[in-house]
């Protein structure tokens, strides 16, 4: 299966591809404000409003032999410990060797933006580049979840 963070994510249309094309169930998982697919593999679910709660939909589910899209580095390293394969929306792969070093940068970054609120965050813009690297890792991933089972 196929787990989409949907909040925020610029690659539904494209993981919808690679889940139809190698037949997998996919759930497009936010707190509202996505337009349900007509496409039979693809569910729509719909969390109540709440911190982190799509998150926590995804975290009890996922598990090895499933993918997940995220951009959200807790919920990645809740699902990498289930055995989850997780992708970000740029393509980049988020493991067991990486994740800890992820979530320390991201904890310094939360520390440094609270200390400084004149501090200006945002990264690049999504590219065309990012999207392309996103389905070849997504292909990937996904030939590979399958052999986790």
């Amino acid at each position: 299966m196929i787990y989409v963070d949907a909040d925020a994510c610029p690659v539904k249309a494209e993981a919808e591809r690679v889940a139809t094309r190698h037949g997998l169930r996919m759930f497009v998982v936010s707190n509202g404000g996505i337009r349900p697919q007509p496409n039979p593999l693809v569910e729509t679910v719909i969390v109540p409003d709440g911190p982190d709660v799509a998150d926590m939909w995804i975290a009890d589910r996922a598990t090895k032999g499933d993918v997940v899209i995220t951009g959200d580095i807790p919920l990645a390293a809740r699902c990498i410990e289930a055995g989850a394969r997780v992708v970000k929306h740029n393509g980049e792969v988020l493991n067991a060797r990486n994740i800890g070093g992820i979530l320390a940068s991201r904890d310094l970054m939360a520390d440094l933006r609270a200390a400084d609120p004149f501090r200006q965050g945002g990264g690049r813009p999504f590219s065309k580049a990012d999207r392309a690297r996103f389905l070849d890792t997504l292909e990937r991933e996904v030939r590979a979840a399958a052999t986790d089972v």
